[in-house]
């Protein structure tokens, strides 16, 4: 087994695939159903569904789009977008679902963290933030609904996020999403020293060797978006994931 997870994390907007660039134009990319099928194939660690439109539309999570993808997961799924409440959350366990992330909820109420916690273990509960630095280059949090900066320090929220009850936190470097140029591995570093969960970085990655970097980092486990989804410098659609055998001479095995 891998020391480190490699997730593949699927951008949904309307029911169907997307990718996006610095969280802005969103494009089309496929059929999320087809994309999960082949992830199956592939016999990738965990997948990750997160639906950039359902917490800004206010529509909440898409229950039937969700059914069909847990119904199609031969792997842990995780899922996030929308989620308000206890119930909304407890309908998507119901389904299938191993995980849920929370991010705009908690904001506002991170006491939902610590309700669902308590009803289906902290391993449930992955705490999404997302950081975009300033013009001076300083990380801030950043409200992905609202498309804004926020006013709380963004270390602070995610330690909020973890005292509720979060299992696990999901670190999304805005300024690195979809560009493959490489995780922020700064703000990895910066998460990781005063961590008590585990980390998962997300935005940026490019190649094997930008999510080493970021397990180097602090990283316990690496997302990726574009990295699965595109292929070549035009950006063809070709959804992929890496050999057990490539990713265990670079990322190594537990004992």
């Amino acid at each position: 087994m891998l020391r480190h997870r490699v997730i593949p994390a699927l951008l949904l907007r309307r029911g169907g695939l997307v990718k996006t660039r610095r969280f802005k134009n969103p494009v089309y990319v496929g059929d999320p159903i087809n994309a999960i099928r082949i992830f199956n194939e592939k016999e990738v660690d965990e997948l990750m569904v997160l639906d950039i439109e359902a917490t800004r539309s206010g529509s909440g999570p898409d229950l039937k789009g969700i059914e069909l993808f847990a119904g199609e997961c031969f792997m842990p799924l995780a899922y996030g977008g929308g989620i308000q409440t206890l119930d909304q959350a407890a309908r998507i366990f119901d389904l299938g679902v191993e995980k849920i992330c929370i991010q705009t909820a908690a904001i506002s109420d991170v006491s939902l963290i610590t309700r669902i916690a308590g009803r289906y273990g902290s391993q449930s509960v992955v705490a999404s933030i997302d950081v975009k630095r300033d013009w001076r280059g300083r990380p801030r949090l950043y409200g992905s609904a609202a498309g804004r900066y926020l006013a709380m320090d963004w270390l602070s929220q995610t330690r909020r996020m973890t005292e509720a009850g979060a299992g696990e936190i999901l670190l999304n470097a805005v300024d690195r999403d979809g560009m493959m140029s490489g995780y922020d591995t700064e703000l990895v570093g910066a998460l990781a020293k005063g961590a008590s969960v585990p980390l998962i970085a997300l935005g940026g990655a490019g190649s094997m060797d930008h999510m080493l970097e970021a397990i180097r980092a602090g990283a316990s486990a690496v997302a990726a978006g574009s990295l699965f989804v595109f292929h070549g410098p035009h950006r063809a659609v070709l959804i992929t994931y890496p050999s057990y055998q490539d990713m265990e001479r670079l990322l190594g095995v537990s004992t």
